[in-house]
């Protein structure tokens, strides 16, 4: 079992997971990576030497089986980097986590739909209830809320999420160890009983120390297709989040404010260089090209389906897929499977795309 490796790996304090990535796109092997001497480090090109000794000697210091203990005593699931189950969107970024912890149901969080919402600490109440107005209109959707569990639009987009049965995700800057702020004990629970799920990337003995604030929102945005930012003042950690999300090739949204608010200064410097203005879900849906249907609707569906056909239609949640594809998936033969799309292509349930691609309409 190499959990265990990136588990250690993730309790060295001294080192971030770009030198854990490094290494571990050298070697291959987490394992090796993990086990790797001074001569096996000095190979890798650009490498930092003090970097690779300091890590030497942090990693004498940890047992790999007594941190993977440490974490499942706490009951802490985590997803290894080489994980399966590890989000596809954060794979995709120039730095991501080596280990993400989580305590909830990441499973019941539809990461196909996911949308960051970020904003000033010290929000005005305009642009909290901007924030509520605007989620509540999505009410009942599979879209999943991504923010940092941070006092003002943080907290206010977890709780309007919570509100509107949508999902969400709370990305926090420390191990679960500690509760930050702990005003939000509450939506921690929350989010873990039910609400979504709390994810970091940090052991669970790791403080919320300031710098690990910058360091997380790479993964708030990492996690999504698109970021709404409401309020943000020009040297705002919204700010840095904004400019994560375009670094990363996401949509960047905002929501426009007072003009003599200091905290949309960032806002509209924001809008000026492009980014999309929300004033409404429907621009969010618009802007990142989401056709959405309430739970209830996909119910009603179901309801008009056989079992064949909601095999298939279960098969085209995420995403497209070619007649092979869903042949192996749904081990239908070729003129049953036939019969059932053309079925469902009357029913209106789905359509063919390009090729011999379907979807779910």
């Amino acid at each position: 079992m190499k959990d265990k490796y990136w588990i250690a790996f993730s309790a060295i304090e001294q080192i971030d997971s770009s030198f854990v990535q490094r290494l571990y796109n050298y070697f291959g092997d987490v394992e090796e990576a993990y086990g790797a001497c001074l001569n096996d480090l000095s190979q890798i090109d650009g490498l930092n030497v003090k970097k690779a000794e300091n890590f030497l000697r942090e990693r004498d210091k940890i047992n790999p089986d007594k941190a993977l203990e440490e974490v499942q005593n706490r009951g802490i699931d985590f997803l290894t980097f080489e994980d399966e189950k590890y989000p596809e969107m954060l794979k995709q970024i120039s730095n991501p986590p080596a280990v993400l912890y989580y305590k909830g149901d990441i499973q019941s969080c539809n990461l196909e739909r996911t949308l960051a919402v970020v904003g000033s600490r010290r929000a005005s109440f305009s642009a909290k209830e901007a924030v509520n107005k605007i989620l509540s209109e999505l009410k009942d959707t599979d879209i999943c809320i991504v923010s940092g569990l941070a006092a003002g639009i943080d907290t206010a987009a977890h709780l309007a999420a919570l509100e509107n049965n949508l999902k969400t995700i709370g990305v926090i800057a420390s191990g679960f160890d500690f509760i930050y702020p702990s005003s939000n004990k509450y939506l921690y629970q929350k989010l873990e009983n039910g609400g979504g799920v709390v994810v970091t990337e940090y052991y669970p003995t790791f403080q919320p120390l300031k710098f690990r604030f910058p360091q997380r929102n790479r993964i708030v945005s990492g996690l999504s297709y698109g970021t709404l930012v409401a309020e943000a003042s020009l040297k705002s950690g919204a700010l840095i989040t904004a400019n994560l999300c375009l670094e990363q090739g996401r949509e960047l949204m905002c929501i426009p404010g007072l003009i003599s608010n200091p905290n949309t200064e960032g806002i509209y410097k924001l809008l000026k260089n492009g980014a999309a203005l929300v004033t409404h879900a429907q621009d969010i849906l618009e802007a990142l090209n989401w056709e959405i249907k309430p739970p209830e609707q996909l119910k009603i569906d179901s309801g008009i389906m056989n079992e064949d056909e909601q095999k298939i239609f279960e098969a085209l949640e995420v995403e497209e897929k070619g007649f092979d594809e869903l042949s192996a998936i749904t081990k239908m033969g070729t003129a049953e499977l036939l019969t059932n799309l053309t079925t469902m292509e009357l029913k209106g349930i789905i359509k063919q795309v390009t090729g011999d691609r379907y979807k779910r309409v």
